[in-house]
């Protein structure tokens, strides 16, 4: 059981300790934002902390609940949990609104929000968007259409799950770090 999971559900219950001891613990989540020649791309992940794997992800053009609503349904679907995951946010009004809290509820999610105006309380998560920034975004002077920056967006968080080596993972892609985890938690028997 996480313990993170049992404390109130409007505190931080991070304390900038972007560590677990298994996948599915703890999920931090934020909203960027790339200008095109079209208008702007708005792009939620929700992060997972055990490998830094981007588990889920959402593009628009509004910076709205269906925004990251859809990325953290797009997490809720695609992993395996036992219902003990802390989902960690900054005080947006995207993630305080009373549609996404009752998403979190109904997905049995626990809502942590780090303080208001402190970077530093998703820190793992403005680390991420600085890849991102640095690896894609700034790469290209001018992004013509929305397509085509959520086209590279996309290709590019591909990328960072599957192929993209981390420090923290020792050098492993999330994914791989995962499969990894996995194996060794998991070990077959043979008889």
């Amino acid at each position: 059981r996480n313990p993170l999971a049992d404390k109130r559900v409007d505190a931080d219950l991070v304390k900038r300790l972007f560590t677990t001891d298994g996948p599915n613990r703890l999920w931090l989540t934020d909203v960027t934002e790339h200008p095109t020649r079209e208008g702007k791309v708005y792009c939620c992940v929700v992060l997972d902390c055990f490998a830094r794997t981007a588990v889920g992800r959402s593009f628009s053009t509004i910076n709205d609940t269906a925004l990251v609503s859809r990325a953290v349904s797009q997490a809720h679907h695609s992993r395996e949990r036992d219902g003990a995951t802390v989902m960690h946010s900054d005080h947006g009004a995207n993630f305080t609104s009373w549609g996404f809290s009752e998403n979190l509820r109904q997905w049995e999610l626990t809502a942590s929000l780090g303080s208001v105006g402190d970077c530093f309380d998703n820190a793992a998560m403005e680390t991420f968007w600085g890849r991102m920034q640095t690896e894609l975004l700034d790469r290209k002077r001018t992004w013509q259409t929305v397509i085509e920056l959520v086209t590279a967006m996309n290709g590019w968080l591909d990328f960072y799950n599957g192929k993209r080596r981390h420090s923290y993972t020792g050098y492993m892609s999330p994914d791989a770090y995962e499969v990894l985890w996995n194996d060794i938690s998991n070990p077959l028997l043979f008889t």
